[in-house]
């Protein structure tokens, strides 16, 4: 009994971890500190350079991180993985531009665009919300497939990956910012479930995969 109890917990070690996850790791956990800052900025503070600043930051670092998740789910399946990295890499490419745009915009003084029509680089979140959430999605089921991080990092996926999907389509059809079914949705993402999300998903990349 001794031995099948060793061989179960040697099973359930973490191999030691890569360069690039530990890197990726630390880029997770950034990510969700941002993130929370980014909600803070947006929301409390009202500070347009730091929030499009944290916005233009996390698009990088969510990159980052993206290329290391699909290293750990895409042996379960390599299509489906690689779909979600190009869709996740879109929305996080989508999101530093926004987020550089805005910060270009406010830094220089330029003369304000009306803030009804759509961003032509990210019109009403499709990159930053919609894609990111897809690619989230299919991250989340290929977590829960494979053993390679803990199922509740896959599970709590799939509510970030809803909240932003409704957040896009929120943006995109009711469009008033204070309507509680944007509103909510955004406050529990932007200050709860992400920055939880991250920072979790961090720690585990840092210490390594499930062997």
């Amino acid at each position: 009994m001794a031995t099948i109890a060793a061989a179960s917990r040697a099973a359930e070690h973490a191999s030691v971890p890569t360069a690039y996850e530990r890197f990726a790791g630390a880029c997770a956990i950034l990510a969700g500190a941002l993130t929370l800052l980014y909600s803070i900025s947006f929301v409390v503070l009202i500070n347009e350079p730091l929030s499009s600043f944290c916005l233009l930051a996390n698009g990088l670092l969510a990159s980052v991180v993206l290329v290391a998740l699909y290293e750990r789910v895409r042996q379960n399946d390599a299509s489906f993985a690689l779909w979600a990295l190009l869709l996740g890499l879109a929305g996080a490419i989508g999101s530093a531009l926004h987020g550089g745009y805005d910060l270009a915009a406010v830094l220089r003084d330029h003369a304000p665009v009306d803030p009804n029509l759509p961003s032509a680089m990210d019109p009403r979140g499709l990159l930053t919300f919609g894609a990111s959430g897809i690619s989230l999605w299919v991250f989340a089921w290929l977590i829960l497939r494979s053993r390679q991080l803990p199922k509740a990092i896959g599970y709590l996926g799939y509510v970030v990956a809803a909240l932003q999907i409704v957040l896009y389509l929120g943006r995109l059809i009711v469009f008033d910012a204070r309507n509680p079914l944007i509103l909510v949705p955004a406050l529990l993402a932007g200050f709860i479930v992400t920055p939880i999300w991250y920072i979790w998903l961090g720690v585990s990349l840092w210490r390594g995969a499930r062997t």
